[in-house]
């Protein structure tokens, strides 16, 4: 998977490859940009460009197949390295577990820095693993790659992050990814290039789903590149069948709640969510889709239909925005929050949602 197979933001992926051309390529970058867009797809793709074996002529690119490139390719499935990660510390004995912090490496002088459960924050035992890492020249590569693929540090962990970047070595260079840069110290992100990952066109979605998802109808393409909201990485791996099942429950709650179904078939959707890690995956899903109706419903009141994100079930929207208006449409948002924080608090979940849709029915 050379430069040319990522999906978007070509001037970006161009600059890299100017400056690692020119060998100006800083030591410390921040990449930003949605969940999805390619964050730490193209920090890999960087580490291997940097490392490659036996680099491509041209422009820099990494050939995909010496030995540095097929290890670090084994990066790019970052959730399953981290489901390993976890559970390979979960089979640790409890002494060893609580010192133990999460760490991902396929590569000698490549290391990735995932946020450590349960918290999901870079931790201070984390940014020191690199502190003690990072002066070593490299041992099987031309340079160190540190990446940390979340900007939520701890403050202890910030701050000694912070001296790093400071006097960074010539040879290392550290990848800060991020959704919101502005969540990074501000001494940290005045020591770091910025490079920001924009959002893709639902077409452009759509074309790199026709040749990475044939399985799909044109249909349900088109469903996908607008519910992605323009991160590629989210598009490629969306689970369609389950998405439409949350949402599914979270339009019988919405019609009962507008008096166009039975509390009968409500209850029938609220019972099945009980306690337990799958059940709270399960309603957390539910959320997202609510809150994807709730905007939907709100641009049909603010007419703008075309920036209907469930274009599949438009009609019904229609149907249901006849009953509502922009009061309606804030305090189910602001009843929705106050589902999500009871949930936090573990409260019953299928009592939350019942007390959600009897808040929101009018009389």
């Amino acid at each position: 998977m050379p430069f040319s197979d990522f999906h978007g933001n070509a001037d970006v992926v161009q600059t890299i490859r100017e400056m690692l051309a020119r060998d100006h390529f800083p030591h410390a970058v921040i990449l930003s940009g949605p969940a999805g867009s390619g964050k730490h797809t193209l920090a890999t793709m960087i580490a291997r460009a940097m490392n490659c074996l036996e680099p491509p002529p041209g422009l820099p690119d990494f050939c995909g197949r010496c030995s540095n490139c097929t290890r670090i390719a084994q990066l790019e499935d970052l959730n399953t390295r981290c489901a390993e990660a976890v559970e390979a510390r979960d089979n640790l004995k409890e002494t060893e577990k609580k010192e133990t912090r999460l760490f991902i490496q396929t590569h000698p002088d490549v290391l990735v820095i995932p946020p450590d459960p349960p918290q999901m924050m870079i931790k201070v035992d984390q940014v020191r693993r690199v502190i003690e890492n990072i002066y070593f020249r490299p041992a099987e590569a031309r340079e160190r790659i540190f990446i940390f693929t979340d900007s939520a540090f701890m403050k202890e962990a910030a701050n000694s992050l912070l001296k790093v970047l400071e006097e960074p070595p010539e040879f290392a260079t550290i990848f800060l990814l991020t959704e919101n840069p502005g969540e990074l110290l501000a001494t940290i992100r005045s020591r770091c290039m910025l490079l920001s990952l924009h959002s893709l066109s639902p077409p452009q979605i759509e074309q790199y789903l026709a040749k990475h998802r044939p399985d799909w109808t044109p249909q349900q393409r088109a469903l996908v590149a607008r519910l992605s909201e323009g991160a590629v990485g989210r598009a490629r791996t969306f689970d369609l069948e389950t998405y439409s099942a949350a949402r599914n429950h979270a339009l019988i709650i919405l019609r009962t709640a507008l008096r166009t179904a039975e509390h009968s078939e409500l209850f029938k959707v609220t019972e099945t969510y009980r306690a337990g890690a799958e059940g709270r995956d399960k309603i957390e899903l539910l959320l997202r889709c609510f809150y994807s109706l709730l905007q939907d419903l709100l641009f049909l009141e603010s007419k703008s239909p075309d920036l209907i994100r469930n274009i599949d079930v438009k009609g019904e929207l229609e149907k249901l925005s006849q009953a509502t208006d922009f009061d309606w449409l804030s305090s189910a948002a602001d009843r929705l929050a106050e589902v999500e924080r009871g949930l936090r608090r573990n409260l019953l979940r299928s009592l939350s949602l019942d007390a959600f849709e009897a808040a929101l029915e009018r009389s």
